[in-house]
């Protein structure tokens, strides 16, 4: 066994090696760039090194860089973990030429399976089913609409360079082939530097079943069983689950072999994925689509259903250990579930999000694992993936772990983040999820239904009444017309007004009356639905509300109130703008909102007119300058964040007015990015 280890990657993975590492008695070298430099995975290594900017180009991603931290500290072997480098052929050659052992399959090996077209023809040498489509690379425009003619409407157009589901298309109509190529052609291009594509038959409604494969350097394979990774958004897995409900033992045998197969037709060595598309009508019907030639996200789930740690085996093998397990020796026990917790939010469309970690818990124990790359006050920004942590859970059977993994994702906490948390716990509560009637499409299909159209009463009332003065000491005196609580001589008790909003939300106001022993009344409404008085002894307005509110407890970080006889708890963080609050997953950012300041905003600077950016991110483009004409729909604007780039557009014609950036600047969300004033005629 190695005594040093450089792993060549941050956050949750990160921290993940370095677990096996220490429990190996290995010591662990984590790298960092300047935006990681309070990360977890830096404070939980054994020793951690600088190693550029926060750009990855400029850290993460630089190979030099990394191979003199390896250097510097004696490392004997690198592990990549996932994303980044992890799948790159030139890295783990110059790995190797540096006199460092890749914790991984060969260069080679790599360099086959990444490229999606000769990996087809390999396995399908090989004997391993493989979807239908194009063969051949390098075909242009007119070859490529002949192979989808051939194949038959409706097709998918893939980059043979690409993952991840970047510059994918699905065409339907062969009258749309021609424009799909082009701009399949451009993302591929601008994401991986090469716009070669393919053309395979489209499936409707297709399972994605992966197999997981274990080889060693003395020519034994294994697979360890298969993980059904169907639920999935935009092309991105969020739910993953081992074993399938779909696979009988003989198509989970069958799937498995031809696994083994692919990983034996491009010598193999370490962990790695082979992953199948399966009609869910047929499941004996399954195709090759793509080897993973690293270790997958989902790789916990089928630790807790075989017991083995596939880090350790990694590093085993990569030390030139011999497999000790046949086929016949690895069994597959109980049902894991994983969740993908991802900084973004799901009210606004499930942009990438960002903000300070303020507070944070994270379930473990009891059939629960969280593997996270998060720590209370450390940033998460926009420079790299906005996936946060995974929540996993194990059960004897498969409701048992959707149960657990349900109730573990509401009691996740992550306040100052927006995540997803609360929209995959009602997922895994959907019928068809709960019956395992899965396809690729599920997610798309119900994502509506699964996110909350506003924000709750209860969560207002949170804020309303922790804005409530103290109350008045039992014991002496003290002048009622002294404390702020709306005590009045003969009179109706004041009603105070508050204004709230949450980002995403229309701004809320609450009434608050008080009344005997810390109870109170609320009424609730849209700020301006009214004219308000600053004279309120009179008779208000009856809004609808509540007749009963209560701040039952207020400490730390809980709050627990009681609302018309229900009780309801909270997690609480404060920021400088406001009250981060959590419940079941979801979280809200309350802040104080001036309906007057709103309205002083001046023409121009709010509305329809205005345009704000959507995400925390990063300006890459800017495509025009104060004083040019636009049309409705024009492309001004590209906000980058997380890997994801959002076109900001004109929202009419007219004339720019405002342009508050310029390409490169960072912005945070919401910020202001530039006004079009509309055209009279418009």
């Amino acid at each position: 066994m190695f005594s040093t280890v450089l792993v060549a990657n941050r956050g949750e993975i990160a921290v993940r090696v370095i677990r096996t590492l220490r429990e190996l008695g290995v010591r662990s070298v984590a790298v960092f760039s300047d935006a990681d430099a309070d990360a977890r995975h830096v404070r939980e290594a054994d020793t951690a090194v600088r190693i550029g900017p926060a750009p990855a180009s400029e850290s993460y991603l630089s190979v030099e860089r990394l191979l003199d931290a390896a250097r510097r500290t004696g490392a004997e072997a690198v592990h990549p973990g996932y994303g980044f480098l992890a799948e790159n052929a030139g890295f783990a050659q110059a790995c190797a030429e540096a006199g460092l052992v890749f914790i991984g399959p060969p260069a080679p090996a790599i360099s086959l399976m990444g490229d999606k077209i000769r990996a087809k023809e390999t396995v399908a040498a090989a004997g391993v089913p493989v979807v239908p489509g194009s063969s051949g690379s390098g075909l242009t425009d007119a070859q490529l609409r002949a192979a989808a003619r051939e194949i038959g409407m409706p097709v998918l157009l893939k980059p043979s360079a690409g993952g991840g589901g970047k510059g994918m298309r699905l065409v339907r109509e062969e009258a749309l082939l021609a424009d799909e190529i082009a701009a399949a052609r451009r993302e591929a291009r601008a994401s991986f530097g090469d716009d070669t594509l393919l053309v395979e038959r489209w499936i409707d409604r297709p399972r994605h079943i992966e197999i997981q494969v274990l080889a060693d350097g003395h020519g034994n394979v294994v697979h360890l069983g298969e993980r059904e990774c169907s639920l999935q958004r935009r092309h991105q897995k969020i739910i993953e689950e081992a074993p399938s409900v779909l696979l009988d033992e003989r198509t989970r045998a069958a799937m498995g072999e031809a696994a083994v197969q692919a990983a034996r037709s491009c010598g193999y060595v370490g962990a790695g994925t082979v992953e199948f598309i399966v009609p869910g009508d047929d499941p004996s019907s399954y195709w090759f689509m793509e080897m993973n030639t690293r270790l997958q996200v989902e790789h916990p789930v089928t630790e807790l259903i075989t017991g083995l740690d596939l880090v350790e085996w990694q590093l085993r093998v990569a030390s030139g250990v011999r497999l000790p397990y046949a086929q016949a020796d690895i069994t597959l026990t109980g049902h894991a579930v994983e969740a993908r917790v991802c900084a973004e939010d799901p009210a606004r469309g499930f942009l990438p999000s960002g903000g300070t970690v303020l507070a944070l818990h994270e379930p473990q124990g009891g059939g629960l694992r969280t593997d996270s790359g998060l720590s209370e006050g450390v940033p998460v920004g926009s420079t790299y993936d906005p996936m946060l942590s995974k929540v996993i859970a194990y059960g004897p059977d498969r409701p048992t772990a959707l149960r657990r993994l349900r109730a573990a994702l509401a009691d996740t906490v992550v306040l100052g983040v927006p995540t997803n948390a609360g929209f995959l716990r009602r997922l895994l509560a959907h019928p068809a999820v709960a019956a395992g009637d899965l396809d690729t499409g599920l997610v798309e299909r119900e994502a509506g239904g699964l996110v909350p159209e506003g924000v709750p009463e209860e969560v207002y009332a949170v804020a309303a009444l922790l804005r409530q003065p103290p109350p008045v000491p039992a014991a002496g005196w003290v002048d009622p017309f002294s404390v702020p609580s709306g005590w009045r001589l003969g009179g109706t008790p004041a009603e105070t007004f508050h204004h709230f909003r949450v980002p995403g939300h229309d701004p809320v106001r609450v009434g608050l009356r008080k009344g005997a022993a810390g109870s109170a009344s609320l009424t609730f409404g849209h700020a301006g639905d009214r004219e308000e008085r600053a004279d309120a002894c009179g008779p208000v307005p009856s809004l609808p509300g509540s007749e009963s509110a209560r701040l039952v407890e207020a400490s730390g970080a809980r709050v627990v109130i009681e609302l018309d006889g229900l009780t309801h708890t909270f997690s609480r963080a404060s920021s400088p703008e406001g009250v981060w609050l959590g419940r079941d997953g979801d979280t809200w950012h309350v802040q104080d909102h001036d309906p007057v300041q709103a309205s002083l905003g001046g023409a121009g600077r709010s509305g329809a007119d205005t345009l704000a950016a959507p995400m925390p991110g990063t300006v890459t483009v800017v495509k025009v300058a104060v004083g040019d004409e636009v049309v409705a729909g024009q492309s001004l604007l590209v906000v980058e964040a997380m890997k994801m780039e959002h076109v900001i557009s004109a929202p009419h014609a007219g004339t720019v007015t405002e342009l508050d950036v310029i390409a490169g600047a960072t912005v945070a969300m919401d910020q202001i990015l530039a006004v079009v004033a509309p055209r009279e005629e418009s």
